[in-house]
């Protein structure tokens, strides 16, 4: 039986509608959660600030727990056909010598280059092709108001459309407009890690096949790297460079390409070969490297997700495992509480926390090990330890997947608490 068979028999036997439910942001946990709320019979609208889908971005990895996901979606062959086929990483000198070689499989594909290693952008697409047919997308608009009482949401939208919802996600990233708005200004909730991170597309002119080049500046603590991506003609370059603190407008690009070139001069190997090409790419992109840290994830009707609500950061190279995982999670526990917020938000977040708080622990050791140290600082704790592996352990299946098949026949037991006062 199919997704839809599924859907169109829990509606005729128990005589009432999914939840309307809003989603905000179309990266790639708005669209993964998607998936999972249509398939438990919601009806579902996803909204984005942006004209369409962002192409390229940054590779992002999914390992553990979160392959498992992406086979029970159903999208394990399109995901894969979709990623960038690194073979490995190596990290060079100066000169280009290699120091130390990390194969794709290693530790099974969950290494530091995993074997589902996909651009964030052909990840979103792979997404929103799965759940365009099903879900409404809202392109070019946002939410410009927001009022909840108990019974639902009512939203205005920067476009002027009026409506109301039965439940509101915020799946908009680590800047989340969602976030500020219900739970406070971003600086409460956002830690900076000391390093920023930026990264555009350049031309292949260094010979890159499948291999991922990092050179490490030891004194400075900035590194510059070239990935491959699918397009074998291009190759994705990153920068890492430390910085105690952050001001420049993240919407700024100007501004942020100026400050990368004032923090990456004199920085050696291909740097200025691959500076050249900053001002003809057409994805720029330069944040700091932050995580998101809440007491809670939800405030009645009005839930988050992904970046929004547990940034890891890019340093722990799991952001999408956890926007993958955290869609299956939360999508299933409100299908299985009859979509009550409190009981399905209090179920998601219980599951979500352990998981969570160990991908940030590896998220701020690796920004820590990026570190110069001082005379002063501590050492380093040893990543040889049985602790570490534990750690690591956790931070890649260390979170519960329930069987969720049986949700529509737990919802229609339960009876659904979505009332009559819900508006078209």
């Amino acid at each position: 039986m199919s997704v839809d068979d599924v859907k169109r028999e829990h509606t005729v036997r128990t005589g009432e509608r999914g939840p309307r439910v809003l989603v905000a942001g179309a990266s790639i946990a708005g669209p993964a959660l998607a998936h999972w709320l249509r398939r438990w019979g919601a009806e579902v609208t996803v909204v984005e600030r942006a004209p369409g889908l962002r192409p390229g971005g940054q590779a992002v990895d999914a390992r553990g727990v979160a392959k498992e996901v992406i086979g029970r979606m159903g999208l394990d062959a399109a995901v894969r056909a979709a990623c960038t086929d690194t073979a490995g990483a190596h990290t060079v000198d100066a000169d280009g010598k290699v120091l130390e070689t990390f194969r794709v499989e290693d530790d099974g594909g969950d290494g530091f280059i995993a074997d589902i290693e996909i651009l964030r952008g052909d990840l979103s697409q792979v997404l929103y092709d799965d759940t365009r047919d099903g879900v409404e997308y809202l392109f070019g608009d946002r939410i410009a108001e927001l009022a909840q009482d108990a019974d639902g949401v009512d939203v205005v939208f920067a476009g002027g459309d009026r409506r109301r919802f039965d439940l509101v996600i915020g799946a908009d990233g680590l800047h989340s407009e969602l976030r500020a708005m219900v739970f406070g200004p971003r600086e409460r909730f956002l830690r900076h890690l000391g390093q920023v991170l930026a990264f555009y597309s350049v031309p292949n002119e260094f010979g890159l096949d499948r291999w991922l080049l990092e050179y490490q500046d030891q004194e400075t603590g900035r590194s510059a790297l070239l990935r491959p991506i699918q397009d074998a003609t291009r190759a994705m370059a990153v920068f890492y460079f430390p910085a105690a603190d952050f001001d420049v407008d993240y919407r700024d690009v100007a501004a942020q390409k100026v400050l990368l070139r004032e923090r990456t001069a004199g920085l050696g190997w291909l740097t200025q070969d691959i500076l050249a090409h900053l001002d003809d790419t057409p994805d720029f992109y330069l944040d700091q490297v932050a995580q998101v840290v809440m007491d809670r994830w939800s405030s009645g009707r009005v839930g988050l997700l992904g970046d929004a609500a547990f940034s890891s950061s890019p340093m722990s190279g799991q952001g999408t495992g956890l926007a993958l995982v955290g869609a299956y999670v939360l999508a299933g526990e409100l299908a299985a509480a009859g979509w009550a917020p409190d009981a399905g938000f209090a179920r998601y977040e219980a599951r979500m926390r352990s998981f969570v708080e160990a991908n940030q622990e590896i998220g701020r050791l690796n920004a820590r090990s990026r570190e110069v140290p001082g005379p002063d600082a501590e050492p380093f704790p040893d990543s040889a330890g049985e602790w570490f592996a534990e750690l690591v352990g956790r931070a890649i299946n260390g979170v519960e997947l329930p069987d969720y098949a049986g949700v529509p026949d737990s919802v229609a037991s339960a009876g659904s608490p979505i009332t009559s006062s819900a508006k078209p």
